[in-house]
């Protein structure tokens, strides 16, 4: 078996079309939504709404920790347009998503990020793409757990839950041999990204998890450019493939 495994596509549905090339299947760890791009501000619904300056200067806030700032400085960007920020949005949206899916290759195996707005997948989502969250799968004869989302953060991003429910998600899952989530365990050298210069957050229970359960791999994304893009935990290898976006390319896993 041959599976290819993404996360993080904002936006890049030219390379998602070659994703699964090769594969038996794909996988992919969610944040399809390109909202702003950290590393080209010309690039997302933000900029396309109120121009690179804008963009400019709610990255530079953000990443300077002054989230209150950023909140209010977009609140009065969203209360000079003619429409409501959720129609907007939603609107942009719905043309990304239809353009996502549309790349997806036969079968893929999908959970939410943080930037997903989860009640809209089922419109998008073709017979062969499957939709996972907090559920497990087999593929190939190994069972695999998927859940979706993030955290909450001061970021307020669409699918953020409480701690409690998503470790609720985690221990429907039982025993996998192969954990498959968004956001990255709690270990620092796995949250903190080096470009964005802040920890983002990771779950104490996924960790909790990867210790208990010993699945043979827990992939995940969320953190772009981390200090460490893989590490052992006991038996566990954990892979951070949540740099799609920005390479194009998927991680292989054989076996």
């Amino acid at each position: 078996m041959r599976v290819h495994v993404v996360s993080d596509v904002h936006g890049n549905s030219r390379d998602l079309k070659k994703a699964g090339d090769g594969a038996d299947a794909l996988i992919c760890l969610g944040d399809l939504v390109l909202f702003l791009d950290y590393a080209d501000h010309s690039r997302g619904i933000f900029p396309d709404l109120f121009g690179v300056e804008n963009a400019d200067r709610i990255v530079e806030l953000r990443t300077a920790r002054r989230f209150a700032e950023a909140r209010d400085f977009g609140n009065r960007l969203w209360g000079g347009l003619e429409v409501d920020r959720r129609t907007a949005i939603e609107s942009a949206v719905r043309r990304q998503y239809a353009d996502l899916f549309a790349a997806f290759p036969t079968p893929t195996y999908a959970t939410y990020g943080n930037v997903d707005i989860p009640r809209l997948w089922p419109e998008y989502a073709q017979p062969g793409t499957t939709v996972l969250d907090g559920q497990r799968i087999e593929i190939g004869g190994r069972v695999f757990g998927f859940v979706g989302g993030g955290l909450r953060t001061p970021m307020r991003t669409p699918y953020e839950i409480d701690d409690e429910e998503y470790a609720a998600k985690i221990a429907a899952l039982g025993e996998v041999d192969v954990l498959c989530t968004h956001i990255p365990p709690d270990v620092p050298e796995l949250c903190y990204d080096t470009v964005a210069r802040r920890f983002e957050r990771g779950s104490a229970a996924l960790l909790d998890a990867i210790r208990a359960v010993r699945p043979r791999y827990a992939f995940f994304g969320h953190v772009h450019q981390p200090l460490a893009r893989r590490m052992r935990i006991g038996a566990t290898e954990c892979v951070n493939v949540g740099h799609f976006a920005s390479t194009g390319t998927p991680w292989t896993l054989e076996w």
